[in-house]
Formats: structure tokens, sequence, C-alpha cells
């Protein structure tokens, strides 16, 4: 029998928990205190961490017993150490997935979805609103708080977060929302995943008062669960004939539930052994991304891509469609 450890229980945990038997039937799940030293999940095959704060600690303590780990960190630092973790992922055998949440994660797929319908791609831009539970939003009034990292003309910049406004439209009903940049990982594992893109960029969405209080202790306590979230995934090239194009994909859906579809596809490559030892990171060109894509919508997620030219008398109508099993739907 499979046995799946579970790392936290918050909205992200919870939902991850409701699918692991969709990925691997008749399944054990493991429920584990990020807290303690990871002894419950010795013998389990796989690890998804759901906890708030660093993972890459409880990364480091389950790789010690051998067991495969899916994280949903977004936290710029925590991030940058779980990809070092390659060596010594490779070395105990087993699989480490970097960027199995919302994003970076479902962002890295889409981005490589699209990026797959272009002979050249030199931009790629990334925008994300709303949150999941508590440590969500805490990570979220932190990234407005620091520096965020991109690529611009293919030399890295570094800009105070919370500049950059950007009026970014999301798929409905989530609609238009100002975005800044932010202190967030997705370019930095962009940058690995495409090193010929030139500018790559990433913004959250934020409000004035989120912006203002950024660099101060959070002024309430975050709700429970935020409203629908969304992601828009936005890449520039050429085709083959040299003919100048701009993709777009998203979702709009609670990030809860899309952090937790993306972690339970990742957890269900992993026992299918459709993943090599070592780091792998959401975009790599060795997944099955068409694959993971679909799993992830028949997990809860409509995935949405832009297929149009809105009629310029209704610019809000612009028309999304159901993204298509074809890669090279355009």
């Amino acid at each position: 029998m499979t046995r799946l450890a579970l790392v936290g229980s918050g909205v992200t945990g919870e939902r991850i928990a409701k699918r692991l038997d969709l990925v691997a039937p008749g399944c054990e799940v493991v429920a584990v205190d990020p807290r303690g030293t990871m002894a419950e999940a010795a013998d389990c095959d796989v690890a998804v961490l759901a906890h708030g704060g660093p993972q890459i600690r409880s990364a480091v303590k389950l790789l010690a017993h051998g067991v495969s780990v899916v994280s949903t960190s977004d936290d710029l630092d925590d991030v940058r150490a779980l990809s070092e973790l390659h060596e010594s992922a490779a070395q105990h055998g087993v699989s480490v997935v970097v960027g199995g949440g919302m994003s970076p994660g479902l962002t890295g797929l889409l981005a490589r979805y699209l990026v797959g319908q272009l002979h050249h791609c030199d931009e790629i831009h990334l925008a994300v609103h709303g949150t999941a539970g508590p440590a969500c939003a805490r990570q979220h009034h932190k990234a407005l708080a620091g520096r965020a990292v991109g690529l611009h003309d293919g030399q890295q910049i570094n800009r105070p977060s919370g500049s950059g406004r950007e009026l970014c439209w999301f798929p409905e009903p989530v609609g238009a929302y100002d975005c800044y940049r932010g202190e967030l990982a997705s370019p930095m594992l962009l940058h690995e995943l495409f090193p010929d893109v030139h500018r790559i960029s990433a913004r959250v969405s934020a409000n004035r008062r989120d912006r203002l209080t950024a660099r101060l202790p959070m002024l309430s306590p975050p709700h429970r669960e935020g409203g629908v979230g969304a992601v828009r995934v936005e890449v520039r090239g050429a085709n083959s004939s040299g003919e100048r194009l701009t993709l777009v994909a998203g979702v709009a859906e609670l990030v809860g539930t899309c952090a937790a579809a993306t972690a339970a596809a990742f957890t269900g490559a992993i026992v299918r052994g459709d993943l090599d030892p070592g780091v792998t990171v959401a975009g790599d060109e060795r997944l099955d991304t068409i694959g993971l894509l679909r799993e992830i919508e028949r997990l809860g997620v409509r995935l949405q891509e832009f297929t149009g030219i809105p009629h310029p008398a209704h610019p809000v109508s612009t028309p999304i469609q159901p993204l298509t099993n074809d890669p090279h739907h355009g």
C-alpha cells in the first residue's frame, strides 16, 4: 500500500488530503507535525509539505529518511534553498518537487505550455491575485515588503516590492486588478527553466492599504481563507515565420484549491515513477506538462486560455476558453 505523508493541516493541507486518494487510490495518508522530527513519515513513499513558514528544514529531515518531497513553498529564500537539494536527493534516490503549489507551480506549467506554442519566446510575465489561508496571507504581506527579482533585457534586476504598478486582467469572475512587483520565487525559477528568455517579471495584486502597511506588522488577523484567487501567465515571442505573438493562460479559483490540485498532481507523478531522482521544478521540459495540466483539471481546477481579441465596444468580455488538450492550439 502506498503511504503518503501530509505535513501541514491548514486550508491547503485539508484540500490536498481530499485529493490524494484520487492520485494514489487506496493510499494511506499519515498526518505529520511540521515541528517534529518527521519520524512518522520515515516509511512513507512521498511527503507533501503544506505548512506555513520555511519548508527547507522539513525537506532535509525527510530526505534523510529516504522520502520523496513535494513542496508548496513560495518564499524566495526557502525556494532557493530547496532548489539546492538536487545532489542530496539524487544520492538518496528520491525526488523533490520545487514549486508544487499555485505559484510557483501551476504558473510554471502554464508557462511551459504556452512557450511550447512559440518558435521563440523572449518574455514571460506572471500576475497572482488572492491568498489561501492565514500563512499564505502573511507571505503575501511579506512579499510586498521585500525586494522583487526579475529579468530585463537579459540582466537580473532587483526592484523595491510594491513598485511597478500594472493593471492585469485575470480570468472572470476576478477581472482586472492593479498588480505590483513582489518578492516572489517564480522569476528565479523561470530564469533557470528558460535561460534564453530576456524579460521575466512577476506581480501580485494589492490595494493601497496593502502597500502602505507592507513594512509594518499585519494590522488585523488574516482571514481563515481569502476569496476567489487567480493567476495570469503571459508569454511573448514569435512563430516560425517571425510573426509576433502574445499568448495568455490563467485560472480563477480559490488559491488553496489551485495549490492542492497542483501538489496532488505532482504527488501522483512521483508515485507512478514519472520523476527522476533529484530536484524537479514545475515547468521543467522533462515533465509531461500536458498530462499534469489535465490531471490538475481532473482534480477540480478549470484552466483557461485567451484565444481571441475582444470587440472594442466590450473590452471586459475577453473570450477565455478552457485550456485545450492540444499543445499547439493558439
